[in-house]
């Protein structure tokens, strides 16, 4: 027999606003014992000087997660031109260098490719694994490795401000996978001048803003409160790019024991993937055929 994991059997979404200086897997673990909570886990990684929105998942909600890891991302950034470093980020040592600098045309022009299915490589310090190993791990003991080119959906890339000469504020909407330090690393080799992250922040992550975020030291006041429940989106909130189908007594009675379940008629087709609703609580994820969801995730009240 298992042993029981210990908590409270709390669910729904915490909208972090992350600062830098901390990795994400802290910030969870920070949540968890804030809540008490049995389970927790995160809907894509920020690097740990990146800031903004880390979407936390406790009990239940953490079976929503994949469709927060999957939903498109919105980042601010800027590039620094005329340095390349060891991580692609000011984090890194400095390995090259470059007097030229891009005008703001070129670097309009040059964006053209980097928006749409494109292929990236990440970066060689990523949580990306070699063999077994992480990157960054094989990285930092100075190991020679090639890491593969993946594809990466990118909505739409644009250069918002223009400081200076170094330096080009640019915003990202892209879809699950996606590095900045990549980007910026590509841009500055594209425009023939190099080019690192000086900073970034996540300001939304599919339903979840920034705005919405709780700063760490308000979750350390509020720590194991009643208050700091207030917070917590419902756990439906990670479903919202998916069909609801609500369904009948009898359909949610069959969904809880795993078994296919009547719904009311919505705008999903057959074959598609949608999540049955019972009096506005999700009740079962799975998918639409001929009347019926049948059940791939359930949820227990």
């Amino acid at each position: 027999m298992g042993r029981k994991r210990k908590g409270r059997a709390v669910s729904g979404w915490l909208v972090v606003d992350k600062p830098a200086g901390i990795t994400s897997t802290s910030v969870v673990n920070k949540v968890r014992w804030a809540f008490d909570a049995a389970k927790a886990g995160h809907a894509g990684t920020l690097d740990p000087a990146a800031t903004g929105v880390l979407a936390v998942a406790l009990g239940e909600a953490t079976k929503t997660v994949p469709y927060i890891t999957d939903a498109l991302k919105c980042y601010r950034f800027v590039v620094t031109f005329g340095a390349a470093t060891t991580t692609d980020d000011a984090e890194g040592t400095v390995i090259a260098t470059s007097d030229a600098r891009p005008t703001d045309d070129a670097i309009t022009a040059a964006l053209t490719a980097f928006r749409g299915e494109i292929m990236q490589t990440p970066p060689q310090f990523s949580a990306v694994k070699v063999d077994g190993e992480r990157a960054y791990d094989l990285a930092r003991e100075g190991e020679d490795f090639e890491l593969a080119a993946r594809p990466l959906w990118v909505e739409s890339l644009e250069l918002t401000a223009r400081p200076d000469a170094d330096h080009a504020e640019l915003e990202m909407v892209c879809g699950k996978g996606g590095y900045v330090r990549s980007i910026a690393r590509d841009l500055g080799a594209a425009l023939g001048c190099l080019g690192h992250v000086q900073w970034l922040r996540r300001t939304w992550s599919g339903p979840f803003d920034a705005a919405q975020g709780i700063s760490l030291e308000t979750l350390d006041a509020l720590a194991k409160t009643e208050t700091l429940d207030a917070y917590l989106h419902p756990l439906e909130k990670g479903l919202a790019d998916l069909p609801e189908l609500p369904c009948t007594p009898e359909g949610a009675a069959r969904l809880k024991n795993g078994n296919p379940g009547m719904v009311i008629a919505s705008t999903a087709e057959y074959g598609d993937e949608a999540w049955a609703s019972y009096q506005g609580r999700a009740v079962a994820v799975g998918i639409y055929k001929a009347g019926e969801l049948h059940p791939s995730r359930v949820f227990n009240d």
